[in-house]
Formats: structure tokens, sequence, C-alpha cells
């Protein structure tokens, strides 16, 4: 399976590499290298090295650790990987009404880690140290939008940049961590209609100024119909579920991906990763 896995990531780097390196290995040569690491949850270093490659698959030139650790900031190699994502993004299927959903997903690391980065927050029903993955996920294989931060930062500041990427028009469903009224006047803005429970049902809304968007959506989660939308919510629980119970998948962070951009480069491999085994024909398209 991760041999198949790595030949259509491969095939997906080379169709969509523009070939302008400014070293001896090209950008496309670089992410298979580090795909391989990340479909075998392997340090770099790991496949850096020729033994760790099939016969039939090892490039004639293998970069150093070295390479590989200056390569993976190079702009050209990320715009190569963004061009990836770009792919599986475009719409399954033309609506005129989508329904979207956010929330944020903890990847914790121990306690006693030295990574300066990484800090305390809300994790599954506990306390954790790490980071967390924040997206807001559709019909597509892949995230609309979506970012990578210490688990200290909340979701509503996250969604508050977010938001923003959206395009076209629908319904945004969170949980009520994003009854916030800043979030309904943002999802509006875009054209979408957030529907998110109140933190505190049984309370009177307060006397100050709301949003009307935000009136708008607690009185539909009042109707049946309302009801029936939410309950689509679900769906993001599902695609968290897809990206970490299939073989490779986003998992814990391995004690070699520390520092928030090495979590970022590991997550977003993952991400590409299981849009590949969600859409298989995309990298023949």
């Amino acid at each position: 399976m991760e041999r198949e896995r790595w030949l259509k990531v491969y095939q997906l780097l080379l169709r969509l590499d523009d070939g302008n390196s400014r070293g001896v290995f090209t950008a496309a040569a670089v992410l298979a290298v580090f795909f391989w690491a990340v479909i075998y949850d392997r340090p770099v270093s790991w496949a850096c090295r020729r033994g760790c490659w099939p016969d039939d698959l090892r490039p004639n030139r293998l970069p150093s650790q070295s390479t590989m650790s200056r390569r993976l900031r190079d702009p050209q190699v990320l715009a190569l990987q963004q061009r990836v994502e770009d792919l599986f993004k475009q719409p399954r299927f033309d609506s005129r009404c989508r329904t979207t959903c956010i929330d944020g997903k903890p990847l914790p690391i121990g306690g006693c880690s030295k990574d300066r980065q990484a800090n305390w927050g809300r994790g599954a029903r506990s306390w954790c140290r790490g980071y967390k993955l924040y997206a807001i996920w559709g019909a597509e294989c892949f995230p609309r939008a979506w970012r990578v931060a210490a688990m200290g930062q909340s979701e509503q500041s996250m969604a508050e940049i977010m938001i923003p990427e959206l395009r076209g028009h629908g319904w945004l469903l969170g949980d009520k961590l994003y009854d916030i009224n800043k979030l309904y006047d943002a999802a509006a803005r875009v054209g979408y209609q957030l529907l998110a429970p109140r933190k505190r049902p049984q309370a009177r809304l307060a006397r100050y100024r709301h949003s009307p968007s935000r009136l708008r959506g607690l009185a539909l989660l009042e109707t049946d119909w309302g009801q029936r939308v939410y309950a689509r919510r679900t769906h993001i629980e599902r695609c968290f579920a897809g990206l970490t119970s299939n073989g490779g998948g986003l998992t814990v962070l391995p004690p070699w991906v520390r520092t928030l951009p090495r979590v970022r480069l590991w997550v977003h491999a993952k991400l590409i990763l299981n849009a590949l085994r969600l859409a298989p024909n995309r990298a023949s398209s």
C-alpha cells in the first residue's frame, strides 16, 4: 500500500513541478524523499539512506539530511506542495448552497518535551501540551481552510482567520465555542450563515447588541429544519476520523516532528495523502 501511495504522489509532483530548480535536486525530488518518510512515519534522515528504498524506486542520487532540512524551507518546494493541495481543493460538484463544518483536532506531545513553541491548551476532554489542527471542511477531500498552531491558540481566533477564505455561500456549522458575534459577522461577510448552539441555552441573551446573523442562526436552531441542517456537523468528525484511522494517517506527532514549521509541514503532507486516498482519480486527471 505504501508503495502505491508514494508512486501516486510522485506522479503528481512530477506533473505539477515547474522545473525551475535552484539546486541539484528539483522541488519534486525533495518532496518525493519527504513523502517517502511521511508515508512510513519515519524521520527524514531515514529516507536519505539508500538502504531504506527498494531497488526499483530508489533515486539515482539522494539528498543529505542537511540538504533536506534546507530545501524543505525553500519557497519553490513549499509552492509545489501548495499546488498539490490546490488540486485536491477543487469542488467535487457545483452547488448553490454548500454545507461546511469547522472544528479543531488536538495534536498532543509529551509534557516533558523541550519544544518551546508548543504550549498547553484544551485537548480532548483534558488539558494537554502540543499543537492543534484547525480546519473548515466541506464536501471536498481537502479542507477549504486549515491552520496549525500551538495548542493554546483559541479556536475562535483561528476561525476569524480562516472564515474569510471561504468562497460561495452556504452554512457554516460549529460547536458552542463558535457562538460569538464577531464570527457570525465574519461568516455573513463571505456569504455563509454560521450555526452554533448557545453556550448557556437556559440563560437569557445579554442586553448588548447582537449580530443579526447570530439572532437568525439561533432562531433557526429552534426549528426542526434548523436542527436537521445542524445534524450535518458530524461530517467533520468523520473527516478527522478518516484522517487518523487509516494506515499512515495523522495520529500522534512522532518525536522527530517538533517546532511549528516542522509540524505544519508534516500535517500538510498527511492531509495530501488523505486526500489522495479519498480521490484516487485526481492523480491521473
